[in-house]
């Protein structure tokens, strides 16, 4: 059974993936800071029947997060597709922003897809298959003022699947994002199409390889 790692799972995008992942076989592993939520959405899973497991990490700790994957790889053997859906979407603009939070809003927004990445990275070559799969955003494209550290990050995702996408397609490995362009509520119609984006991009045939979709709800609508 292949195993789907998610970093950053809340109940919007990150559970709607997952669940995506889970309908199609999938063993899920669900990781956050927030245990007790976590611990309750990977119960939603396995009420439905999937195999789910829930664990606690703090994406902002690099250590906590190569911790993390190992113990899952010693567990499940592999990793097959890492999902990072981790974010600080904090209000502030420039004035407003704390100087400590911003590295720490940095830390989480880009830091740990970096480490995730670097963590999953070594066995997926090894066995010459896999997937890293990033959550991207709107404010990567049209950042926002307001959301400084958030589109800051958001810029950093794109940038590091862009970056990533060629040397990784060469050894196996599919690294892509979804730049989501609209606020997604849990268990909304948005949340469902993300996750359907995640699973066009890791369902592509390798020659048909691509490094971004983008969501938004009106051109989804308009192309439907």
């Amino acid at each position: 059974m292949k195993t789907f790692l998610s970093i950053g799972a809340g109940p919007g995008m990150g559970f709607a993936t997952a669940e995506r992942f889970a309908k199609e076989g999938f063993q899920v592993v669900l990781a956050a800071r927030n245990v007790a939520r976590t611990q309750e959405l990977a119960e939603r899973l396995t009420r439905k029947g999937y195999k789910a497991d829930a664990r606690q990490v703090d994406s902002s700790d690099p250590k906590g997060m190569a911790d993390l994957v190992a113990g899952i790889e010693k567990q499940h053997g592999s990793i097959d597709v890492l999902h990072y859906n981790a974010a600080s979407a904090r209000k502030a603009t420039l004035a407003e922003q704390p100087r400590d939070s911003f590295n720490e809003d940095l830390a989480v927004n880009i830091g740990g897809a970096l480490v995730a990445a670097q963590a999953v990275a070594p066995k997926m070559v090894e066995q010459g298959s896999g997937a890293i799969l990033l959550t991207g955003g709107g404010f990567a494209l049209a950042p926002s003022a307001d959301f400084l550290s958030i589109s800051i990050g958001k810029a950093g995702i794109r940038a590091l699947a862009h970056a990533l996408f060629e040397p990784f397609r060469d050894k196996g490995i599919h690294v892509a994002t979804v730049t989501v362009c609209t606020l997604v509520s849990p268990e909304s119609k948005e949340a469902s199409a993300v996750a359907e984006q995640f699973w066009h991009l890791y369902s592509q045939p390798k020659d048909s390889w691509t490094v971004e979709t983008s969501y938004a709800p009106a051109a989804h609508e308009h192309a439907a």
